[in-house]
């Protein structure tokens, strides 16, 4: 706006860019995601809000608060609160950090003239891992994936967490419902049972029905509290079970063996059940007389009848 040869510039408050983009944090941790005010409104309140992609409905608030008072919503709320490091800080802390609340956030200065926000995404540490049903491949709808995912201590991994597992190396040749419900898989080495393309990259399916296509999955899982460990032995999957409640343990999940190898660089070249029935074991240091594979990773038996074949158990606790 100009006035008698003068400009007028809208007066900024909130410090932008924020002091960090992206926040990252493992599963269990405490975090701080940044929003300064460089001046204060006569009146004003700042909302915390979850972006959700695709989300319908009311948008998912955290926190709203003014200079002296704050109000928790919804289903972070209870972890949350306001940092207060000094009287221009609105940046908010989250505590117990859970696998889902990775994503982007935004803090929002509303002063009932011109609102500003700044976003902030918030990373959680981890490891994205392929799941197939123990029906065999592509038996999964997107919300059978959802619970599989759930179930092997895990979710549905985003876009961005299947992208950052293939800079790192993720090369799988087969699809997997994300949790924005498309379909890709991560392909490093070209080759032609895995697409057309001559070039690396994530192969993406054209939209899929949810609720009558099937797929495996690509979970997502971060650090655990616990630990795994290693029984030796002949055991039926039951057999198994048993030796690892003895231990005052339980069989591992898939997720939880996943982290270990990838947070504690878990090592051992020995096939065990699984609380899924699949046999797996986990390799860090990869050598001939384990699995052949130049790369590190979590190799897989499948799922073999549980009776008549006879292994180790992988335990947590």
């Amino acid at each position: 706006l100009c006035f008698y040869g003068y400009q007028f510039v809208k007066e900024k408050y909130l410090l932008e860019p924020p002091v960090y983009a992206e926040v990252v944090g493992r599963r269990g941790e405490n975090v701080t995601l940044p929003c300064i005010l460089k001046n204060k409104p006569d009146h004003y309140k700042v909302k915390w809000t979850k972006l959700e992609p695709g989300h319908v409905g009311p948008e998912n608030i955290v926190m709203i608060s003014n200079a002296h008072a704050f109000r928790r919503h919804g289903r972070l709320g209870p972890r949350a609160s306001l940092r207060r490091a000094h009287n221009m800080d609105a940046s908010l802390q989250l505590g117990g950090l859970q696998l889902r609340d990775g994503g982007r956030y935004r803090c929002e200065l509303i002063n009932d003239i011109d609102d500003e926000s700044v976003v902030v995404t918030l990373r959680i540490e981890g490891v994205v891992f392929p799941y197939q049903s123990h029906k065999g491949r592509y038996r999964m709808t997107f919300h059978e994936a959802q619970v599989a995912c759930e179930e092997q201590d895990g979710t549905l991994a985003s876009y961005e967490q299947l992208y950052r597992a293939w800079t790192e190396g993720l090369d799988w040749c087969k699809a997997g419902w994300l949790q924005d419900g498309s379909v890709r898989y991560p392909i490093i080495s070209p080759r032609p049972a895995c697409g057309a393309q001559r070039h690396p990259g994530i192969r993406s399916y054209a939209p899929k029905d949810k609720n009558r296509d099937r797929f495996d999955a690509f979970c997502f899982t971060s650090l655990t509290a616990g630990s795994v460990f290693y029984i030796p032995g002949a055991f039926s999957l039951e057999q198994a079970g048993r030796a690892c409640g003895r231990r005052a343990a339980q069989l591992a999940l898939v997720g939880q063996l996943y982290a270990a190898w990838h947070f504690r660089g878990y090592d051992r070249c020995d096939g065990g059940w699984l609380r899924d029935g699949s046999v797996r074991f986990p390799i860090g240091t990869p050598r001939a007389r384990c699995g052949g594979i130049p790369e590190s990773g979590v190799r897989s038996f499948g799922f073999p009848d549980n009776t008549s074949h006879l292994y180790g158990a992988y335990c947590y606790r």
